[in-house]
C-alpha cells in the first residue's frame, strides 16, 4: 500500500509488481497494459490523478527504450519508493540498466518521503 504521489487529497493505493516473460516488444507490451487499464475502466484524466488502475512497464530485462510515448527501465522509479518496494520483492537482485545498480540498491538509496508499506 502507498500515499499518492504527484497529487494530494487521493486515496492510498495498491502497487504490485509482476515478474513474467514475454515474446512481446516494448511497444506491443505498452498496447497491451493500455488496453488492460481500459477493460478495468480507466478513463482520460488527469496525470496522476485518481484511476481504477495504472500499468506501468517498469523494466523489460537489460532493454532500455528512450522514446517519446515509452521509456524503460521507467524514468523515475529510482525516485518511487512505491514502485521500488514492490519490485524489490519480485527481483531484488535484478540490475537496472544502464547503472547496472540492483533493485534493492536502489531501494536503499530511495529518499522518498511517501509512506509505503507491504501488505
Amino acid at each position: 500500500m502507498g500515499a499518492p504521489g504527484g497529487r494530494g487529497g487521493q486515496p492510498w493505493f495498491l502497487n504490485v509488481a509482476l515478474l513474467g516473460r514475454t515474446s512481446l516488444s516494448p511497444e506491443a507490451l505498452l498496447l497491451l497494459a493500455k488496453e488492460v487499464e481500459a477493460e478495468a475502466g480507466r478513463k482520460a484524466g488527469p496525470r496522476w490523478g485518481p484511476r481504477e488502475l495504472d500499468v506501468d512497464i517498469i523494466l523489460m530485462g537489460d532493454r532500455v527504450v528512450r522514446e517519446p510515448h515509452l521509456e524503460i527501465p521507467h524514468p523515475r522509479m529510482a525516485e518511487r519508493r512505491f514502485c521500488l518496494l514492490p519490485a524489490s520483492e519480485v527481483a531484488p537482485d535484478f540490475t537496472v540498466p544502464p547503472g547496472r545498480k540492483t533493485v534493492r540498491d536502489l531501494l536503499l538509496a530511495c529518499e522518498d518521503p511517501l509512506e509505503v508499506f507491504a501488505l
